[in-house]
């Protein structure tokens, strides 16, 4: 177990210390696993491999420039949006000041803490949030020669992995649950995300907020993120409801996105992606924790894909320690003896020696 530890600490270390080349790495690994069904069936149905290859590319490029070109464009229309709000924010950081002063806060205290309360400061805090995620995307060429290389690779996998197989089925085997589990995960929350987004946006302008294509695309991209994405989503929107309308309508604003997302994305969603990964809600809370800390706000999107990865690499290959599934699983207490693949003993019967 300490042995175990030490080498534990000594790997996250390194993920730590190469989080900007692993974290790009990974979410093309995860993109070419979701689309390569795609070359399977083109394959299988009599396609060459450089028709399957450049379909591969092309499908993963479309959808990685689609997301980053609607987020840029979306973020300059922001950013072009907020110096029509300086008399709001003055008007703002005047109330928050007297309220301050008036709940016995040191008047220089109040006077600094509300110089932070400006359109700039607004625009670098979304771009913080946003900016870690995203600013993976400013290596775009590694990122998309990574992609390039992982799709001509995926076309010829499956019969590696078959060869493999031979000698490793464990392996093997653990490799497949990665990817089944990870495209899983994917579909539910792409198709909870779509909801929840369509949701926000039609709630969003009914309520005149404006930009709702926007925070709906914010509430669908944050839907990847397990447990916590709508507080992510809910703050900028909430924020010009505030701005534009006053605190009745940013009110009316947390209490509709509180009663969507907040059922679908922490009620419904995570027993659903529980269901459909095998893994518990306090695990996907703690993964997203974990990975956070270890690879920065890009771990946030890529926590359950490398819980499922580390998970079956370190538990599902090993016949010894199965026992754990049972008790990260999103299911009830499962059964261990299938879970382990050994025999039930009969009732009352004495203990095998080890």
């Amino acid at each position: 177990m300490l042995l175990g530890l030490a080498g534990a600490v000594v790997t996250v270390a390194g993920l730590r210390s190469i989080a900007d080349i692993f974290g790009p790495v990974f979410l093309a690994l995860m993109l070419t696993v979701t689309v390569s069904p795609l070359s399977t069936w083109l394959r299988r149905h009599g396609a060459p491999a450089w028709v399957a290859a450049s379909a591969l590319v092309s499908t993963v490029y479309l959808i990685l420039l689609g997301l980053g070109g609607a987020v840029v464009i979306s973020a300059a229309r922001l950013v072009d949006l907020m110096p029509r709000y300086q008399s709001q924010f003055s008007q703002l950081r005047a109330e928050v000041a007297r309220i301050l002063s008036g709940l016995g806060f040191d008047t220089r205290s109040v006077q600094n803490l509300a110089e932070l309360v400006q359109p700039g400061s607004v625009v670098d805090l979304l771009q913080a949030m946003l900016g870690g995620i995203f600013g993976l995307l400013s290596n775009g060429l590694f990122l998309l020669a990574v992609l390039l290389f992982l799709c001509l690779d995926a076309i010829h996998f499956p019969a590696r992995l078959a060869r493999a197989g031979l000698q490793r089925p464990e392996v093997i085997g653990a490799l497949h649950s990665f990817a089944a589990g990870t495209r899983r995960y994917l579909l539910v929350s792409t198709v909870f995300g779509l909801i929840v987004a369509a949701i926000d946006t039609v709630v969003l302008w009914a309520l005149d907020v404006p930009l709702p294509l926007l925070w709906g695309l914010l509430s669908f991209i944050t839907n990847y993120i397990p447990n916590i994405g709508f507080l992510i989503g809910l703050l900028p929107p909430a924020l010009l409801a505030l701005l534009e309308s006053g605190p009745e309508r940013m009110t009316l604003v947390v209490v509709l996105y509180c009663a969507v997302n907040l059922i679908i994305q922490s009620v419904i969603q995570p027993k659903v992606v529980g269901d459909a990964v095998g893994l518990s809600a306090t695990i996907s809370f703690l993964s997203l924790v974990f990975w956070t800390w270890v690879l920065g706000p890009v771990g946030a999107l890529l926590a359950i894909p490398l819980s499922l990865l580390t998970k079956g690499l370190l538990v599902d290959i090993d016949p010894a320690i199965r026992w754990i599934n049972p008790l990260i699983s999103a299911g009830g207490t499962g059964d261990l003896s299938a879970t382990t693949g050994a025999p039930r003993p009969p009732a009352g019967a004495a203990p095998p020696p080890r």
